[in-house]
């Protein structure tokens, strides 16, 4: 009879990457990062560890979106009284936080619970090409 094989937390080895999301579809990219994110690449995976590697986004007021997105797709946010409701439209939402963008796209394709909340830490989203994360050494991963 075989055991079968699970890396506990001192074995894992996270790598950083960075990733510039000038001109990249927001869809597509946020796949990318989150099957990264989670680990799915690895072939060390379990679904029940944080196994997956850091990633640093640059330039994400950069990002394209296809069709009429830029006018018509919204952000929701209530405060959870009455009338709480606040939306903004995503051409606002790119002039005040660009990275919430990328953010929110990554967040909803993590899994849900601790877990997803503990892998969401593991995303840095930056607006401009520079970052403070020069000590890690990040890898430059084209997507």
């Amino acid at each position: 009879m075989k055991d079968t094989y699970f890396p506990s937390k001192k074995f894992i080895v996270k790598k950083w990457f960075i990733i510039d999301a000038t001109d990249k579809t927001l869809g597509r990219l946020a796949t990318k990062i989150s099957k990264i994110l989670v680990g799915k690449e690895k072939s060390s995976y379990t679904p029940f560890l944080d196994n997956g590697d850091n990633i640093i986004v640059i330039n994400a007021e950069k990002i394209s979106l296809s069709g009429k997105k830029e006018v018509q797709k919204e952000y929701k946010n209530h405060s959870g009284q009455p009338g709480g409701m606040r939306v903004e439209v995503l051409a606002k939402l790119r002039q005040r936080k660009p990275e919430k963008i990328i953010e929110h796209a990554v967040k909803g394709m993590l899994p849900k619970g601790s877990l997803g909340r503990k892998i969401y830490t593991n995303l840095k989203v930056y607006s401009g090409s520079t970052h403070p994360h020069q000590a890690q050494r990040p890898e430059l991963l084209n997507i």
